[in-house]
């Protein structure tokens, strides 16, 4: 492709979401993003302080091994700093673990064993990185998405790999706990790892009953992933963390990969983010309030179908689309075509502000009117 200016201007939207500065014909100044997760409070007044008062420091390099941020969350999470890796966002230690796994497991018929749908990259990444396959396991709008009990069976002797977000990406629904603790018995019983994401864990109502994290000591091959994303705003900044008991599975996760992949200022902005305890209370207060408000409007809005998802963020099923009506009136929505079971007319909203949500819900009613 021949990529001059034009072509340039061209190009659509990143896949994942989010409407990156110097996209063409965007009104930066009145749109409305609801196609990324993030918090819609903004970045923590501390974050913001610990960044502005980062100049004088853009010439240093970061410590390789994110020893102070490392430390801190350490703190926050009362297990040991070896326990974590940080990465350049969670998306950085998704392709270091596909990596790694393909080159330990090379000249192995070994596979990885995915939701669908669920988060593209972890498809993205295990194709990139080797051979080995992937098995999907498909997830229906008639039973909410929801992963059931036959879901053991697939985890056969030549997996390796399982990647599973709690609760799931772009569906909103988490995997229920005592099904969650059958898959951990089946890995220790096969040997497989299992990657278990809870970047959304935080937003739902009651977390700390949807988390593996209490079974760390005892489950040396489960890796939780969380990240400052989504919770703290922090999108742009990249930081994201791994946590696992075999200290040495996490250092080889280290050497697949550069040495400086988190930045000084992210390794700042993560102290800093970790202190803002009334800014998580607030944020989750709202979140657990919104949600099931825009819930029940979109429902009323003459959708198709509407998932009753845990997360900062609500799938719907649209009888049209919706995509060039929206933009118009500068709202962004996460268009779901490219997930795996799913197609173009279904999308995915961010919880925003509720002036936000308000103008969402009204403009789907026009266009349901128009339909």
């Amino acid at each position: 492709m021949n990529l001059n200016k034009n072509n340039f201007n061209a190009i659509k939207p990143p896949e994942h979401g989010g409407i990156p500065d110097g996209m063409p014909g965007i009104d930066y100044n009145n749109f409305m993003d609801f196609s990324a997760n993030i918090s819609p409070f903004g970045v923590p007044d501390g974050v913001r302080a610990a960044l502005e008062n980062l100049s004088g420091y853009v010439d240093v390099y970061p410590d390789p091994l994110c020893r102070r941020l490392r430390n801190a969350i350490a703190d926050a999470e009362n297990i040991p700093p070896e326990w974590i890796l940080c990465g350049n966002g969670v998306s950085d230690l998704i392709w270091r673990i596909a990596l790694t796994a393909s080159r330990e497991q090379y000249n192995r018929n070994q596979a990885a064993l995915v939701a669908a749908p669920s988060f593209t990259e972890y498809e993205h990444a295990l194709k990139a990185c080797g051979k080995m396959a992937v098995k999907r396991y498909n997830l229906y709008p008639e039973s909410n998405f929801y992963i059931k009990p036959d879901f053991i069976s697939w985890i056969t002797g030549d997996v390796s790999l399982i990647f599973l977000c709690q609760p799931n990406n772009p569906t909103g629904i988490p995997v229920r706990m005592e099904l969650a603790y059958k898959i951990l018995n089946r890995c220790r019983e096969t040997g497989a790892r299992l990657i278990w994401d809870e970047c959304f864990l935080p937003f739902m109502d009651n977390p700390e009953n949807y988390t593996l994290y209490h079974t760390l000591a005892a489950e040396p091959n489960l890796i939780i992933l969380r990240a400052f994303t989504k919770l703290y705003g922090m999108a742009g900044v990249r930081l994201g963390y791994a946590i696992c008991s075999d200290v040495d599975y996490l250092e080889r996760l280290r050497q697949h990969g550069p040495p400086w992949s988190v930045s000084y200022p992210a390794q700042e902005a993560g102290i800093a983010a970790l202190k803002e305890l009334n800014y998580i209370s607030s944020l989750r207060a709202f979140v657990a309030r919104e949600r099931p408000r825009m819930y029940q409007e979109l429902k009323a809005a003459g959708l198709s179908r509407v998932i009753p998802g845990a997360a900062n963020f609500l799938l719907f099923q649209s009888p049209v689309i919706l995509d060039d009506f929206l933009r118009q009136k500068n709202i962004f929505l996460r268009n779901c075509g490219n997930f795996k079971n799913l197609d173009a007319f279904w999308y995915r909203a961010s919880i925003r502000t509720e002036e936000e949500n308000n103008r969402l819900v009204s403009a789907i009613r026009e266009a349901m009117g128009r339909a």
